[in-house]
């Protein structure tokens, strides 16, 4: 699954330690989410685009693969 969590994280000009922060996750969490390693369980998918402001489609695209 592609997403677009590494380009909204960077606009917003926040580490990887400061998303994991604001989402109450490990850094490790939001780095395999950001390169394709891990697909985000539904809550935590809820919260990213809460906190993005967006829908959880327009971050993720479960049809396509991350290369």
């Amino acid at each position: 699954m592609i997403n677009r969590v590494r380009e909204l994280r960077t606009a917003r000009d926040w580490s990887q330690g400061e998303l994991a922060e604001r989402l109450g996750v490990s850094r490790q969490t939001v780095n395999a989410i950001e390169t394709g390693k891990y697909d985000p369980s539904l809550p935590l998918a809820f919260a990213i685009a809460r906190l993005f402001a967006m829908t959880i489609e327009s971050i993720f695209d479960p049809d396509a693969r991350a290369s």
